[in-house]
């Protein structure tokens, strides 16, 4: 199957289909307003791509690649990055909803979510070593097993962090949000 290469292009506007992305390779693109939403995307490769103001919500990214990849501003919603391909799997967050979205299993060191709602996402046995979370939203995000080592959850709320199940070692919290490191207790702490 002859793939298609898409290079340097601003795409503005505009829904895509599988037919036209699916083994499409997209490098240093710009898209802008548009809509992915509730499409099953297989085997496409997003190199150096910016994302801003789409809709990705309910995509499936079957086989895809996401290398160098930024999203500002987007919805994503429910979206499964653990069917995307882990070779280089690189991503940013800036001002987005990713609600209910599961990273689960991957390497996502030094990522940086930014301003962002990461409700009910699921990190179970991620590598977010030296990650940040920069005034985000995390409440029920499910931390099971995840390498949070050097994690930066200074300004980050709603979080909830068992230390005892996940690796936590030098990672940075606020003293406002310590309770989120002791739920499991059922204590009550006061300023």
């Amino acid at each position: 199957m002859k793939k298609t290469l898409h290079e340097d292009k601003t795409f503005k506007n505009q829904p895509f289909s599988p037919s036209e992305m699916n083994h499409a390779e997209y490098e240093n693109c710009a898209f802008l307003n548009c809509d992915f939403s509730n499409e099953i995307y297989s085997s496409t490769k997003f190199i150096s791509c910016t994302f801003e103001n789409c809709n990705l919500s309910m995509t499936k990214l079957n086989n895809c690649h996401l290398i160098n990849i930024s999203f500002d501003n987007c919805k994503v919603l429910g979206v499964n990055f653990n069917d995307c391909m882990d070779f280089l799997f690189e991503l940013n967050f800036d001002s987005c909803i990713l609600d209910y979205s599961s990273f689960s299993r991957k390497k996502m060191s030094k990522t940086v979510f930014k301003d962002s709602s990461l409700k009910h996402v699921d990190f179970m046995e991620t590598d977010l070593s030296k990650a940040t979370f920069m005034n985000c939203d995390l409440m029920h995000a499910n931390f099971f097993k995840t390498n949070l080592k050097e994690a930066d959850f200074y300004s980050a709320i709603n979080y909830s962090i068992d230390p005892e199940l996940n690796m936590i070692k030098k990672a940075k919290f606020s003293l406002n949000g310590i309770q989120g490191l002791l739920n499991k207790y059922d204590i009550s702490i006061k300023n």
